[in-house]
């Protein structure tokens, strides 16, 4: 089950204690700290799976495997391929 990061909610609408709760995916959001009551507000984190491992997952070499494309920004409207299929640069049309 994730855990999930809460925030008790103020009166004048400020931040007060942080605490985690563990909840099924499935379960609704708490709007009520679960032992005094008070409203409270989900705050959003990123996983640990969005900070740690990425760099790996998303390697040229992976996102190639996988059949993905990937451009990287080369200059002003230029892009140029680093993994995948596709044409080895691509640019911005002027208009």
């Amino acid at each position: 089950m994730p855990t999930y990061l809460y925030c008790v909610v103020q009166a004048d609408g400020s931040d007060g204690e942080f605490f985690e709760a563990f909840q099924s995916m499935s379960e609704a959001a708490l709007t009520t700290h679960p032992q005094n009551g008070l409203p409270v507000r989900r705050v959003p984190v990123a996983s640990q799976m969005q900070l740690g491992s990425d760099s790996k997952r998303l390697s040229n070499k992976n996102l190639d495997r996988l059949g993905f494309t990937k451009y990287e920004r080369a200059g002003d409207g230029v892009w140029e391929k680093k993994a995948g299929k596709g044409p080895p640069s691509i640019q911005r049309d002027d208009d």
